[in-house]
């Protein structure tokens, strides 16, 4: 039913961490159990099959980063690493290997509940594999389905590779991708380390979608890792608009 609480599994082997996550996530109204390790998490991921999972990295039997591999060949369930390790390699990792999102320990609650909150509202994919959405920020829009972007109603015309880039992200609004992630999917598996190539991008396209490059409101550097773009889904249209690119 629609308004069915959402079912949140929290994996962490600290009591303390676990009862503070359990006190939040229920004053906001979601149902929550909980796991101390990893093969304890993996079983109730699996069987009570939750709409999102909290892991933590640092599990007694278990590397967390292995978890979520193991994890991901399974389900598509959004997972938020919630961990000490702040190590940008430890963050690209996770995210590589399809965390949803990473949160830094000591984390704010607000914070994290947002982003549990964000991760809830996008859309589960639909055959093909896509959400078939629009996505706005302000008076920005994203039509990936018409292949249009339009800022204050006025086309915006973005080159393939920005474009590329910018339909990239907004698949994973609200979630970080990695740097590696973009440069494989845009430029192919040569160009990995190829950074370069990706700021510029992201420059013009700040540029083009009226985003300040010292204070981004739609295009957010997560510093030496990648990028999130903070928009909104929307419904998308009944009708289908020309492509313009």
């Amino acid at each position: 039913m629609a308004n069915e609480p959402r079912r949140v599994l929290v994996v962490d082997d600290e009591p303390q961490i676990r009862r503070f996550l359990r006190i939040s996530l229920a004053s906001q109204g979601f149902l929550v159990s909980e796991a101390a390790t990893a093969g304890e998490g993996l079983r109730r991921a699996l069987e009570e099959a939750p709409d999102l999972v909290l892991l933590d990295l640092g599990l007694p039997d278990l590397d967390g980063q292995r978890v979520l591999e193991t994890l991901r060949a399974r389900s598509a369930v959004p997972v938020i690493v919630v961990s000490v390790r702040e190590q940008e390699g430890e963050k690209v990792r996770a995210l590589d290997s399809g965390a949803s999102d990473y949160v830094t320990k000591p984390f704010g609650i607000q914070e994290l509940l947002a982003r549990v909150r964000s991760l809830l509202r996008r859309p589960l994919p639909n055959a093909s594999g896509l959400a078939r959405l629009r996505y706005r920020c302000g008076e920005l829009l994203i039509d990936l389905e018409a292949r249009r972007v339009t800022l204050r109603d006025e086309p915006v015309h973005l080159t393939p590779k920005e474009y590329a880039v910018l339909e990239r992200l907004a698949h994973q609004a609200g979630r970080v991708v990695t740097q590696t992630q973009l440069l494989r999917d845009v430029w192919g598996p040569s160009h990995a380390d190829d950074t370069h190539y990706l700021r510029i991008v992201v420059s013009k396209l700040r540029h083009k979608l009226g985003d300040d490059p010292q204070a981004p409101e739609l295009l957010q550097t997560e510093a030496g890792v990648g990028y999130r773009l903070l928009a909104e889904p929307e419904p998308r249209a009944d009708t289908r608009e020309e492509i313009v690119p």
